[in-house]
Order: structure tokens, then C-alpha cells, then sequence
């Protein structure tokens, strides 16, 4: 399993059944019809897996970048010199420890997870909890995903020769596993280590939400699958105004003070557009580096300075061979290195894309010795990476079995999530893929797809909420006044209170 901290049919208008716990359990329809996003598979998501080449963008992105940095020229260039020098002395330990570096836990520790994990995991920003959920029952989901996809043959996926990735976001292993109680108990654990500036900001760490993602079963010997490092979240929409600049999440990074930067603070990314294009944007085997496995960059604060900053600059003299893997320390160090807004590069950025990084766009990340392998997982075990991560898949499957994952992610309540997951609630319904994803009919017609009483059966409470299928309670003790608030809007939103 795996997490990421943070279409045309007409959907039916019908009430969903009235559930037995509680009086007011009976679900609106959505309001309105929200329209699907084009219908494809995940190479829709990423140039680098549609064949698009990187390239400058349009010349409005040369204006955008002038303003972040409007007042702060000095500072910012810096602010570069002394992240340049960050990195020399950071990746060298990065490349030495390799996967070592990845703080790990088990599952029945997370009450009492030490203060060095604690410190680790938010350095890191990357994390394995082992033993999540029981490996024969991880292998047994893993068995009926076999099953449901051999009983759904139209299913699509990516490559179509071959299929590795497909698009099933209702399959019954997918949704047994997103209700689980140990994994929303493993998702609340990772969310706590969020935190709020803005102590009336409408957000409940403590209150996980599903999201629909795809799942993988990569087969050995598989090269096509080559998802090179790259970020989740959008790509364009975190330099610009209307998106990630709606929460003034970046500014200190825009205002020369790289260091200040704080990638857990939740209340700045409420705002956030992070789709602003319309893109299509857990562990079931045992895996280790080289086969077909996870790849991440585990130096958050920095990394994530760096992508951000790096279309701010340009060498002073020419890259020695553009198609080099790394680069001499000369052409690396800061003095060859100015402040330049003359052009609308944001390197790996393309609208309705996701962010992709390459050696040569982003040299003084030296992403062939900084991207490490997750240990070996296991099944059942839980897989976490925070929101901001550069991550990538091996680009060979060496290995002699296949590597399945469950990509799913951990969404804290908040409004807009609440709003999602009414749309999301209603594509389970219809058996139509997940909002945020290509659209079309999906499984709306495949055999064995589950509904409300298989959520039901693996978790009546906390699973249902998940879903959007029960009503949040704001009256349990211990909660804010801000958690209170978030979860009766949430309620609202999704028709369970008038």
C-alpha cells in the first residue's frame, strides 16, 4: 500500500439507502453534475509518459515569476547560494546511507513512536510502517484483485500491450483496504504530524477521508512503466497566483528565506488549486530496491526549495552535455550560477501535468545518487511519502515476481474535501472513476464491484465516514472548536443535516 499525504455521464439522481445506525444516515444526491475529466489512462498525467518534450511556456509564466520574486531579487539569489551549499553537505549522507535513511516503524508502535522516528519522518518527509494489515490478508486482496480483473477483461490500463497500471478505483480489494481500521488508524497517525498556524483553520488531522487512487501490478522485465521523478499535486499551479499562491504557501521561499520554509503547515494549503488544468492526475507483494519498486528523494525542505527555485536561474556559462547524468562541481557551484527572469521555463512543468524533474533540468539535486530505494517492503505494509516528495518507479522491474501496490493516500476533513468526497461518494455509487481521474463509464459495468454493505461489513464507523457514507461526530470529546465547526460543514456537504 502506499500513501500521498494530500468526466461526460449523467450520474444518478438517487437517494442512497437509508442506513440502519442512526436516524439521520439518509445521503443527498450531489447538488449538481460535475463534469468528468477526459477519459484515459495514468500516461494522460505525465508529459514524460505521453511523449511531450519540456520546453518554455507560455511568456505569461515569465511575468508570473517576476512578480514572486518583485522586491526580493537580492535575497533570493542568496538565499540560492546558501541551499547550493545545503545540498553538498546533504546529499553525500543521502548517498551513503541509501535506503537506511528511511525511517521505518511497525504498526503496533505508532502509540509510542520514539522521538528519532518522530524527528526522521519530518526531516525525510518518507516513511514505511510495517505490518499495517496482516500479510495472508493483504495477499488475500491481492488474490481477489487477480480475480476481479480476470472477470473484467475491458478494464483498462497502462501500457494497453501490457498491462501494469489499471484503472479500477471500486475493485473489492481496494475498497476493503481503504475502510480498514488499521489503515485509517495508520493514516491518522502520519496526518497528526501536520499542524496548523491558524488555530481557527478548518482542518481535522485526526479525521481521515478516502480518496479513490489506481493500483499497479507491475510485471518483471517491465521497462515501459518508467515514471521518472516527478511530484504529485500539480506542476504549473505552484508558481502561480491562482493556485498554490492562493495559501501563500511558498513565500518565504519566494522572499529569500528557503530555511522558513515549513512543509507541514496545513492551514496555507486549504486555498491551494492544485488542478487549475483539468489533468488526470498500500504494499500487496514483497519488494525491494531494482524491482519495479519506490524511488524517493528524502530531503523535503531542500528538495522542494530547489525545484521551486530553480527556473529563477540559469548558468553563466553553458551545460558541458545536456545529456550528462551529473555534473563537475565547477559548473555546479553557486558563482556560476545568476538570478535570471528573462525567459517562462518552470523546468519539468507542463499545464494539466504532473511536476517532473530530469538530471539536466535540475543538476545540484544529483537525482541519480539523491533518489533512493524504499527498503523492502512487504505485504500489508503502509508506505508514506509527504505531498511535496519527489518519487519515482524503478524504470527496469529486475525482480522475479511482480510489484503490486495500492496507491492510498492520506486526506484529512477539511471543506473542500468534504466537497470532493461528495462527488467521490457519488462516482463510487455509479461505479465511475474517481473525480480527479480520466473519466468515461469505468466499472460501471464490471462484475463483483462492491457497494455500501461490503464498507459496511470491514469497518461500520470510521470506514463508513471515510467514504462519505456516515455522518462525522461532532460531539465526541477532545475536539476544537475548529474541528467541530469542519465536521458539521462536512456533514452539510454531504446531506446529512439540512
Amino acid at each position: 500500500m502506499a500513501s500521498n499525504l494530500l468526466p461526460r455521464l449523467r450520474p444518478a439522481r438517487q437517494l442512497l439507502e437509508r442506513l440502519s445506525r442512526t436516524p439521520r444516515q439518509t445521503v443527498r444526491p450531489a447538488a449538481t453534475a460535475a463534469v468528468q475529466k477526459k477519459e484515459g489512462d495514468i500516461s494522460d498525467a505525465f508529459a514524460s509518459l505521453s511523449g511531450m518534450q519540456f520546453e518554455p511556456l507560455e511568456p505569461r509564466f515569465k511575468n508570473i515569476k517576476a512578480r514572486l520574486v518583485a522586491g526580493h531579487e537580492q535575497a533570493v539569489q542568496q538565499s540560492w547560494n546558501r541551499l547550493l551549499a545545503s545540498l553538498r553537505e546533504e546529499i553525500p549522507i543521502i548517498t551513503e546511507l541509501g535506503s537506511k535513511v528511511i525511517p521505518q516503524i511497525d504498526f503496533n508502535d505508532i502509540d509510542n513512536a520514539s522521538p528519532e522516528f518522530r524527528a526522521e519522518h519530518k526531516k525525510r518527509g518518507v516513511a514505511v510502517i510495517r505490518n499495517v494489515i496482516p500479510q495472508e490478508e493483504a495477499l488475500a486482496m491481492k488474490d481477489e484483485l487477480r480475480e476481479y480483473i480476470k472477470a473484467n477483461p475491458h478494464t483498462k490500463a497502462f501500457p494497453a500491450d501490457n498491462p501494469q497500471v489499471f484503472e479500477l478505483y471500486w475493485s473489492p480489494a481496494q475498497v476493503k483496504a481503504r475502510a480498514h481500521p488499521n489503515l485509517i488508524k495508520a493514516q491518522r497517525f502520519l496526518m497528526e504530524f501536520w499542524h496548523s498556524n491558524d488555530p481557527n483553520a478548518l482542518i481535522s488531522s485526526s479525521h481521515p477521508t478516502m480518496y479513490a487512487d489506481r493500483l499497479r501490478m507491475r510485471l518483471p522485465g517491465d521497462a515501459k512503466f518508467a515514471l521518472g521523478p516527478h511530484v504529485d499535486g500539480g506542476s504549473c499551479e505552484r508558481w502561480e497566483e491562482g493556485g498554490y499562491g492562493r495559501g501563500k504557501v511558498y513565500d518565504s521561499i519566494w522572499q529569500g528565506k528557503w530555511e522558513e520554509y515549513d512543509p507541514w503547515e496545513s492551514s496555507t494549503r486549504l486555498p491551494v488549486m492544485s488542478d487549475m488544468y483539468s489533468g488526470v492526475g498500500a504494499c500487496m507483494s514483497e519488494t525491494g530496491p531494482y524491482e519495479g519498486t519506490l524511488l524517493v528523494n528524502p530531503l523535503l525542505n531542500r528538495a522542494t526549495a530547489y525545484f521551486l527555485l530553480r527556473p529563477f536561474f540559469s548558468p553563466k556559462r553553458p551545460y558541458p552535455d545536456p545529456t550528462a547524468e551529473m555534473y563537475d562541481d565547477s559548473f555546479l557551484a553557486p558563482e556560476n550560477w545568476e538570478l535570471d527572469l528573462s525567459n517562462s521555463w518552470l523546468h519539468g512543468a507542463s499545464p494539466g501535468h504532473g511536476q517532473e524533474l530530469r538530471a539536466a533540468l535540475h543538476p545540484h539535486l544529483s537525482l541519480p545518487s539523491s533518489m533512493v530505494h524504499m527498503p523492502r517492503v512487504n505485504p500489508g505494509d503502509y508506505v508514506s511519502w509527504h505531498c511535496d516528495t519527489i518519487h519515482a518507479v524503478d524504470s527496469i522491474h529486475a525482480g522475479k515476481s511482480d510489484s503490486s501496490v495500492m496507491y492510498i493516500p492520506a486526506c484529512p476533513l477539511t471543506v473542500s474535501n468534504a466537497e470532493f468526497l461528495e462527488r467521490q461518494r457519488e462516482a463510487f455509487l455509479n461505479g465511475t472513476p474517481c473525480p480527479d481521474f480520466g473519466g468515461g463509464i469505468g466499472e460501471s459495468n464490471h462484475v463483483g464491484r462492491p457497494g455500501i454493505e461490503e464498507i459496511k461489513i470491514v469497518d461500520p464507523e470510521d470506514g463508513m465516514r471515510a467514504f462519505g457514507l456516515l455522518e462525522w461526530d461532532s460531539s465526541e470529546s477532545g475536539l476544537s472548536a475548529a474541528q467541530r465547526e469542519v465536521m458539521d460543514r462536512a456533514n452539510k456537504i454531504l446531506g446529512f443535516y439540512d
